[in-house]
């Protein structure tokens, strides 16, 4: 990790690593948590796979979606670790997605408590990083990865 460039965020989830890797990768599951609530997800495309696409549309009020995010991913190790990227769209070109371009990082690990998962954010300069943290990624990403936990938590709990 470079402090100057990059942004983590690290929890423990109390469910096991298979159960967070399907919440992370079924598309129904995915949409439950991704966007900050109230707002609300719709996953056009989830192809978990290197170069697979990743795609999302959010809404406020539930009737009209826009889009969210337009990624693919680079790397997909099962139940360990995700990486996806917004710098190229989900049909391989080269983007400038708002509000920052970024490549992520998704770990799972196993904990005594379930699952430690880390998301490790990237970015191509200082004044990416210090934007994105500017616009909350701690309360966002914190935010999705608690809601994260409770579809998680509540699958385990089954």
């Amino acid at each position: 990790m470079n402090p100057d460039l990059d942004l983590v965020l690290e929890r423990i989830i109390r469910a096991p690593r298979a159960t967070v890797w399907s919440a992370w990768t079924d598309p129904a599951k995915l949409a439950q948590w991704w966007v900050p609530a109230p707002s609300r997800c719709r996953v056009d495309r989830l192809e978990v796979r290197p170069g697979g696409a990743f795609v999302t549309r959010l809404s406020d009020d539930g009737a009209v979606y826009a889009p969210n995010l337009d990624a693919c991913f680079l790397l997909v190790e099962e139940l360990e670790r995700l990486v996806f990227t917004n710098a190229v769209t989900s049909d391989w070109r080269p983007a400038i997605p708002e509000p920052v371009a970024m490549t992520a990082t998704v770990t799972l690990t196993d904990h005594p408590d379930g699952t430690g998962y880390r998301v490790l954010v990237k970015h191509g300069d200082p004044e990416s990083r210090a934007r994105h943290e500017k616009l909350g990624f701690a309360e966002g990403w914190g935010m999705v990865t608690g809601q994260l936990a409770a579809v998680a938590e509540g699958l385990a709990a089954r």
